[in-house]
């Protein structure tokens, strides 16, 4: 297998749950000018992290379904739990909120000039964004509140939450008081496929 990921970037979280699984595979850096090459694009049309080329030159796009495969690739690496139903859909629950709510809302912080041409707007419009995800956070935290895991046991959900807590202290995102998401990073940060993730992306 080989993942093609950007330093930092959503696909972190791929290179950590590869890491947590322990199979043999590479990491392939892009740079930022580089994803729109008809090389990369050919992999993944959107022009964007992560792809994962497994067997037979298959690429694979989409965070969530990268994430679901590796869970499905190697159910020994206990990923999803016990493996029953409810405990997938419970890690996709949390998979579909960090992808789709969480992740979404740091658009306007990353790139306002996308949603707002006039650049005395962008001001307020990260602030609405930042605000936003506050609300998303603290739902996180309330979470961590009982558990060590988002589900109770760690899974690719824990890996895309550091990766965005990661973002939201970049963005200087209000996580005050949230102190369940404090020791939950400070955890992750300890951990050895977290480490070997980092540092092989420079961090």
């Amino acid at each position: 297998m080989k993942l093609y990921y950007l330093p930092g970037a959503c696909s972190m979280a791929d290179h950590i749950v590869l890491e947590w699984i322990g199979h043999p595979y590479e990491a392939q850096q892009v740079a930022r000018d580089a994803l729109r090459s008809p090389e990369y694009l050919s992999l993944n049309p959107s022009g964007q992290v992560p792809a994962l080329v497994v067997e037979n030159d298959w690429a694979l796009t989409q965070n969530v379904a990268i994430l679901n495969y590796l869970m499905d690739r190697f159910p020994e690496a206990k990923l999803d739990g016990d493996g029953t139903p409810r405990e997938r859909a419970e890690v996709n629950r949390w998979l579909c909120f960090l992808n789709a709510d969480v992740h979404a809302a740091f658009k306007p912080l990353f790139g306002p000039q996308r949603f707002i041409a006039d650049e005395s707007q962008h001001a307020a419009l990260q602030a609405a964004a930042k605000q936003q995800l506050r609300g998303h956070f603290e739902r996180l935290n309330a979470q961590l509140a009982d558990r060590q895991w988002l589900t109770g046991h760690r899974s690719p959900a824990d890996a895309y939450l550091f990766v965005v807590l990661r973002w939201a202290k970049g963005k200087q995102v209000d996580l005050s008081g949230l102190d369940h998401l404090e020791a939950f990073s400070a955890r992750l940060h300890d951990d050895a496929g977290v480490k070997a993730a980092m540092v092989a992306e420079g961090f």
